[in-house]
Protein backbone atom coordinates (compact mmCIF):
# COMPACT_ATOMS: atom_id res chain seq x y z
CA UNK A 1 0.00 0.00 0.00
CA UNK A 2 1.22 3.55 -0.14
CA UNK A 3 0.54 4.94 3.24
CA UNK A 4 0.21 8.75 3.79
CA UNK A 5 0.76 10.25 7.24
CA UNK A 6 -0.08 14.35 7.68
CA UNK A 7 2.00 15.53 11.08
CA UNK A 8 1.05 18.69 12.28
CA UNK A 9 2.06 18.90 15.87
CA UNK A 10 5.20 17.02 17.83
CA UNK A 11 2.63 14.62 19.64
CA UNK A 12 1.56 13.30 16.25
CA UNK A 13 4.84 12.02 15.49
CA UNK A 14 5.16 9.90 18.62
CA UNK A 15 1.93 8.54 18.04
CA UNK A 16 2.30 7.25 14.67
CA UNK A 17 6.28 6.30 14.63
CA UNK A 18 5.98 2.46 15.68
CA UNK A 19 3.09 2.12 13.44
CA UNK A 20 5.38 3.92 10.41
CA UNK A 21 8.07 1.69 11.06
CA UNK A 22 5.98 -1.77 10.91
CA UNK A 23 4.64 -0.42 7.78
CA UNK A 24 8.37 0.33 5.92
CA UNK A 25 9.17 -3.08 7.80
CA UNK A 26 6.70 -4.87 5.86
CA UNK A 27 7.11 -3.20 2.63
CA UNK A 28 4.58 -0.10 2.37
CA UNK A 29 5.76 2.89 0.81
CA UNK A 30 4.85 5.66 3.55
CA UNK A 31 5.09 8.76 2.63
CA UNK A 32 4.80 11.51 5.82
CA UNK A 33 4.45 15.52 5.30
CA UNK A 34 4.26 17.84 7.76
CA UNK A 35 3.63 21.42 9.51
CA UNK A 36 6.49 23.73 10.50
CA UNK A 37 5.21 24.20 14.34
CA UNK A 38 7.21 23.99 17.52
CA UNK A 39 10.15 21.23 17.56
CA UNK A 40 7.59 19.26 14.96
CA UNK A 41 10.35 19.59 12.29
CA UNK A 42 12.99 18.32 14.14
CA UNK A 43 11.71 15.78 15.68
CA UNK A 44 11.08 13.95 12.47
CA UNK A 45 14.73 14.85 11.13
CA UNK A 46 15.90 13.60 14.56
CA UNK A 47 14.03 10.04 13.93
CA UNK A 48 15.35 9.91 10.42
CA UNK A 49 11.38 10.14 8.95
CA UNK A 50 11.97 12.00 5.21
CA UNK A 51 9.06 14.06 5.06
CA UNK A 52 8.06 17.16 2.87
CA UNK A 53 6.84 20.34 4.86
CA UNK A 54 3.38 21.84 3.48
CA UNK A 55 3.05 24.89 5.63
CA UNK A 56 4.56 26.81 8.79
CA UNK A 57 2.13 27.23 11.42
CA UNK A 58 -0.10 30.49 11.53
CA UNK A 59 -1.87 32.59 13.85
CA UNK A 60 -5.40 33.52 14.68
CA UNK A 61 -8.27 32.10 12.48
CA UNK A 62 -7.66 33.80 9.66
CA UNK A 63 -3.98 32.41 9.20
CA UNK A 64 -5.01 29.08 10.19
CA UNK A 65 -8.19 29.30 7.37
CA UNK A 66 -5.64 30.47 4.62
CA UNK A 67 -2.75 27.64 5.99
CA UNK A 68 -5.52 25.11 5.78
CA UNK A 69 -6.11 26.23 1.95
CA UNK A 70 -2.47 26.32 0.86
CA UNK A 71 -1.80 22.46 2.74
CA UNK A 72 -4.30 21.18 0.90
CA UNK A 73 -3.19 22.82 -2.77
CA UNK A 74 0.13 21.42 -1.81
CA UNK A 75 -0.76 18.21 -0.53
CA UNK A 76 -2.67 17.52 -4.17
CA UNK A 77 0.35 16.63 -6.25
CA UNK A 78 1.91 14.87 -3.25
CA UNK A 79 -1.40 12.34 -3.70
CA UNK A 80 -1.35 11.71 -6.80
CA UNK A 81 2.19 11.54 -7.80
CA UNK A 82 2.78 8.81 -4.92
CA UNK A 83 -1.11 6.84 -6.14
CA UNK A 84 -1.70 6.96 -2.38
CA UNK A 85 -4.36 4.19 -0.97
CA UNK A 86 -4.91 5.57 2.23
CA UNK A 87 -4.51 9.21 4.31
CA UNK A 88 -3.91 8.52 8.16
CA UNK A 89 -4.04 11.80 10.19
CA UNK A 90 -4.83 13.45 14.06
CA UNK A 91 -7.06 16.36 13.11
CA UNK A 92 -7.68 15.59 9.10
CA UNK A 93 -8.66 19.33 8.77
CA UNK A 94 -5.89 19.97 6.83
CA UNK A 95 -6.34 16.37 4.24
CA UNK A 96 -9.49 15.32 4.02
CA UNK A 97 -11.20 17.71 1.94
CA UNK A 98 -8.86 17.07 -0.77
CA UNK A 99 -8.82 13.18 -0.42
CA UNK A 100 -12.83 12.84 -0.61
CA UNK A 101 -12.36 14.52 -4.09
CA UNK A 102 -9.66 12.31 -4.64
CA UNK A 103 -11.64 9.39 -3.36
CA UNK A 104 -8.60 8.40 -1.29
CA UNK A 105 -10.06 7.24 2.20
CA UNK A 106 -9.09 8.89 5.46
CA UNK A 107 -8.25 7.88 8.93
CA UNK A 108 -8.25 10.39 11.60
CA UNK A 109 -7.22 9.57 15.10
CA UNK A 110 -8.42 12.40 17.46
CA UNK A 111 -8.85 12.95 21.02
CA UNK A 112 -9.66 16.32 21.15
CA UNK A 113 -13.88 17.35 21.88
CA UNK A 114 -12.89 21.09 22.51
CA UNK A 115 -11.78 21.39 18.81
CA UNK A 116 -15.34 21.88 17.48
CA UNK A 117 -13.91 24.04 14.57
CA UNK A 118 -11.78 21.85 13.10
CA UNK A 119 -14.62 18.69 14.01
CA UNK A 120 -16.72 20.54 12.16
CA UNK A 121 -14.40 21.16 9.38
CA UNK A 122 -13.67 17.60 9.90
CA UNK A 123 -16.17 15.24 10.03
CA UNK A 124 -18.69 15.45 7.08
CA UNK A 125 -15.58 14.42 4.79
CA UNK A 126 -13.51 11.69 6.58
CA UNK A 127 -14.14 7.90 5.99
CA UNK A 128 -13.21 6.89 9.78
CA UNK A 129 -12.89 8.97 13.04
CA UNK A 130 -11.17 7.29 15.43
CA UNK A 131 -11.04 8.10 19.06
CA UNK A 132 -10.82 7.15 22.59
CA UNK A 133 -14.08 5.21 24.39
CA UNK A 134 -13.49 8.36 26.90
CA UNK A 135 -14.23 10.90 24.17
CA UNK A 136 -17.56 13.14 25.29
CA UNK A 137 -19.97 12.69 21.92
CA UNK A 138 -20.50 10.34 19.24
CA UNK A 139 -20.59 10.73 15.87
CA UNK A 140 -22.88 8.62 13.74
CA UNK A 141 -21.47 5.34 12.16
CA UNK A 142 -18.31 6.76 10.44
CA UNK A 143 -17.40 7.07 14.42
CA UNK A 144 -15.24 4.09 16.14
CA UNK A 145 -13.99 4.29 19.58
CA UNK A 146 -10.92 1.87 20.88
CA UNK A 147 -10.41 1.18 24.69
CA UNK A 148 -7.25 3.33 25.23
CA UNK A 149 -5.59 6.45 24.71
CA UNK A 150 -2.94 8.16 22.05
CA UNK A 151 -0.39 7.84 24.51
CA UNK A 152 -0.38 4.43 24.49
CA UNK A 153 0.52 3.98 21.04
CA UNK A 154 3.89 4.90 22.51
CA UNK A 155 4.72 4.65 26.18
CA UNK A 156 3.04 1.39 26.86
CA UNK A 157 6.25 -0.92 28.07
CA UNK A 158 6.45 -2.88 24.79
CA UNK A 159 7.68 0.65 22.80
CA UNK A 160 9.34 2.37 25.86
CA UNK A 161 12.07 1.94 28.07
CA UNK A 162 13.05 4.71 30.33
CA UNK A 163 17.10 5.66 29.72
CA UNK A 164 18.17 6.85 32.56
CA UNK A 165 21.04 8.41 31.05
CA UNK A 166 18.49 11.48 31.20
CA UNK A 167 20.12 12.76 34.79
CA UNK A 168 23.63 13.37 32.48
CA UNK A 169 21.99 15.00 29.83
CA UNK A 170 20.03 17.30 32.99
CA UNK A 171 23.05 17.76 34.76
CA UNK A 172 21.98 16.42 38.11
CA UNK A 173 22.46 13.26 40.09
CA UNK A 174 20.18 10.12 39.91
CA UNK A 175 18.91 10.84 43.22
CA UNK A 176 17.96 14.61 42.50
CA UNK A 177 14.16 15.46 42.78
CA UNK A 178 13.32 17.37 39.62
CA UNK A 179 10.13 19.08 38.37
CA UNK A 180 9.08 20.26 34.50
CA UNK A 181 7.02 22.86 34.11
CA UNK A 182 5.21 23.27 30.62
CA UNK A 183 3.45 26.30 29.39
CA UNK A 184 1.87 26.31 25.69
CA UNK A 185 1.92 29.25 23.22
CA UNK A 186 -2.14 29.51 23.35
CA UNK A 187 -2.06 29.92 19.04
CA UNK A 188 -3.73 26.68 18.14
CA UNK A 189 -7.20 26.47 16.57
CA UNK A 190 -8.60 24.75 19.43
CA UNK A 191 -7.03 27.43 21.85
CA UNK A 192 -8.89 30.35 20.43
CA UNK A 193 -10.31 32.01 23.18
CA UNK A 194 -8.38 30.74 26.09
CA UNK A 195 -5.47 32.18 28.36
CA UNK A 196 -2.40 30.56 30.30
CA UNK A 197 -1.13 30.81 33.72
CA UNK A 198 -0.32 34.58 35.01
CA UNK A 199 3.11 35.35 35.54
CA UNK A 200 2.25 35.44 39.38
CA UNK A 201 1.56 31.62 39.15
CA UNK A 202 4.35 30.78 37.14
CA UNK A 203 6.66 32.53 39.94
CA UNK A 204 4.74 30.52 42.80
CA UNK A 205 5.10 27.42 40.98
CA UNK A 206 8.79 27.75 40.80
CA UNK A 207 9.24 28.93 43.98
CA UNK A 208 7.66 26.19 45.41
CA UNK A 209 9.13 23.61 43.30
CA UNK A 210 12.82 25.06 43.92
CA UNK A 211 12.45 24.22 47.64
CA UNK A 212 12.49 20.31 46.83
CA UNK A 213 14.20 20.10 43.96
CA UNK A 214 15.48 21.26 40.66
CA UNK A 215 13.21 23.16 38.46
CA UNK A 216 12.98 22.53 34.29
CA UNK A 217 10.66 24.69 32.14
CA UNK A 218 9.53 23.38 28.65
CA UNK A 219 7.42 26.24 26.77
CA UNK A 220 6.01 26.39 23.00
CA UNK A 221 6.52 30.32 23.51
CA UNK A 222 9.67 32.42 24.30
CA UNK A 223 9.66 31.84 27.88
CA UNK A 224 9.51 35.07 29.74
CA UNK A 225 12.87 36.69 30.60
CA UNK A 226 13.26 36.08 34.19
CA UNK A 227 13.00 32.54 33.69
CA UNK A 228 15.32 31.47 31.17
CA UNK A 229 17.54 30.10 33.82
CA UNK A 230 15.34 27.28 33.97
CA UNK A 231 14.90 26.48 30.48
CA UNK A 232 15.32 22.81 29.97
CA UNK A 233 18.12 21.70 27.32
CA UNK A 234 17.76 18.23 26.23
CA UNK A 235 16.83 16.99 22.38
CA UNK A 236 13.30 16.64 22.03
CA UNK A 237 13.36 13.14 21.79
CA UNK A 238 14.36 12.53 25.27
CA UNK A 239 11.16 14.41 26.73
CA UNK A 240 9.79 11.17 27.77
CA UNK A 241 12.50 9.91 29.65
CA UNK A 242 12.72 13.05 31.71
CA UNK A 243 8.68 12.91 32.52
CA UNK A 244 9.38 9.17 33.66
CA UNK A 245 11.87 10.26 36.21
CA UNK A 246 10.54 13.65 37.02
CA UNK A 247 9.03 14.26 40.67
CA UNK A 248 5.91 15.77 38.99
CA UNK A 249 4.66 17.66 35.95
CA UNK A 250 3.04 20.81 36.07
CA UNK A 251 2.04 22.62 33.09
CA UNK A 252 -0.37 23.71 30.67
CA UNK A 253 0.41 21.30 27.90
CA UNK A 254 -2.59 18.46 27.72
CA UNK A 255 -0.47 15.93 25.53
CA UNK A 256 2.51 16.37 27.93
CA UNK A 257 0.01 16.22 31.26
CA UNK A 258 -1.41 12.57 29.78
CA UNK A 259 2.33 11.16 28.81
CA UNK A 260 3.45 12.51 32.86
CA UNK A 261 0.12 10.96 34.33
CA UNK A 262 0.62 7.46 32.05
CA UNK A 263 4.34 7.48 32.53
CA UNK A 264 3.64 6.91 36.31
CA UNK A 265 4.46 10.96 37.31
CA UNK A 266 2.25 12.77 39.09
CA UNK A 267 0.80 15.37 37.07
CA UNK A 268 -1.09 18.30 37.55
CA UNK A 269 -2.92 19.79 33.90
CA UNK A 270 -2.73 23.66 34.45
CA UNK A 271 -6.04 24.26 31.59
CA UNK A 272 -9.62 25.48 31.23
CA UNK A 273 -10.39 23.42 28.21
CA UNK A 274 -12.07 20.04 29.00
CA UNK A 275 -11.55 16.06 27.44
CA UNK A 276 -12.72 12.86 27.78
CA UNK A 277 -9.13 11.18 28.09
CA UNK A 278 -9.22 13.84 31.02
CA UNK A 279 -11.88 13.38 33.03
CA UNK A 280 -10.72 9.03 32.91
CA UNK A 281 -7.25 9.90 33.94
CA UNK A 282 -8.49 12.34 36.96
CA UNK A 283 -12.19 10.71 37.65
CA UNK A 284 -11.30 6.78 37.12
CA UNK A 285 -7.61 6.28 37.56
CA UNK A 286 -6.58 9.10 39.85
CA UNK A 287 -3.80 9.95 37.74
CA UNK A 288 -4.11 13.55 36.85
CA UNK A 289 -5.33 16.37 38.62
CA UNK A 290 -6.80 19.48 36.80
CA UNK A 291 -7.59 23.05 37.12
CA UNK A 292 -8.07 26.00 35.35
CA UNK A 293 -5.40 28.55 35.50
CA UNK A 294 -7.47 31.26 37.61
CA UNK A 295 -7.08 28.56 40.47
CA UNK A 296 -3.94 29.62 41.50
CA UNK A 297 -4.28 28.63 45.07
CA UNK A 298 -5.85 25.00 44.78
CA UNK A 299 -3.00 24.72 42.10
CA UNK A 300 -0.51 25.76 44.68
CA UNK A 301 -2.19 23.74 47.84
CA UNK A 302 -2.26 20.59 45.46
CA UNK A 303 1.13 20.54 44.79
CA UNK A 304 1.78 21.22 47.91
CA UNK A 305 0.26 18.05 49.62
CA UNK A 306 1.49 16.13 46.86
CA UNK A 307 5.07 16.89 47.89
CA UNK A 308 4.08 15.57 51.18
CA UNK A 309 3.37 12.48 50.23
CA UNK A 310 6.66 10.42 51.02
CA UNK A 311 4.88 7.21 48.90
CA UNK A 312 4.20 9.85 45.87
CA UNK A 313 6.14 7.94 42.98
CA UNK A 314 5.59 4.27 43.79
CA UNK A 315 1.43 5.34 44.60
CA UNK A 316 1.73 7.24 40.79
CA UNK A 317 3.40 4.10 39.33
CA UNK A 318 0.79 1.40 40.79
CA UNK A 319 -1.49 3.81 38.81
CA UNK A 320 0.22 3.59 35.63
CA UNK A 321 0.52 -0.06 35.78
CA UNK A 322 -3.06 -1.10 36.05
CA UNK A 323 -4.20 1.95 33.22
CA UNK A 324 -1.60 0.45 31.03
CA UNK A 325 -2.92 -3.24 31.90
CA UNK A 326 -6.50 -2.03 31.16
CA UNK A 327 -6.00 -0.36 27.62
CA UNK A 328 -5.44 -2.14 24.32
CA UNK A 329 -2.37 -1.95 22.43
CA UNK A 330 -3.45 1.23 20.08
CA UNK A 331 -0.03 0.78 17.61
CA UNK A 332 -1.46 -2.77 16.49
CA UNK A 333 -5.08 -1.64 16.58
CA UNK A 334 -4.16 1.25 13.99
CA UNK A 335 -1.99 -1.17 11.93
CA UNK A 336 -5.17 -3.35 11.43
CA UNK A 337 -7.45 -0.48 10.73
CA UNK A 338 -5.15 0.60 8.25
CA UNK A 339 -3.98 -2.66 6.36
CA UNK A 340 -7.72 -3.39 6.35
CA UNK A 341 -8.16 -1.39 2.95
CA UNK A 342 -5.64 -3.77 2.03
CA UNK A 343 -6.76 -7.35 2.37
CA UNK A 344 -3.66 -8.90 0.87
CA UNK A 345 -1.49 -7.52 3.34
CA UNK A 346 -0.09 -9.32 6.29
CA UNK A 347 2.11 -7.55 9.28
CA UNK A 348 3.36 -9.33 12.42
Amino acid sequence: MNILFDINHPAHIHLFKHAINKLKESGHNVVITSRDKDITVDLLDRYGFKHFVLSKAQKGLLGLGLELIWRQLRLLPILIKNKINICVSVTGACNVHICKLLGIPTLVFYDTEHASLQNKLTLPFVTKFITPDSFKGRYGKNHITYNGTHDIAYLHSKYFTPNPNIFDLLKISSNDKFFILRFVSWQAAHDIGQKGSSIELKRKLIDLCSKHGKVFITSEAKIDAEFEEYSIAIPPEKMHDALYFATMYIGEGGSMATEAAILGTPSILVNSLSAGVFDELENRYRMLLTFSPSEEEKIIKTAQNLLNNENLKPEWLAKKDKFINDKIDLTEYMLETILSYDKSSNIT
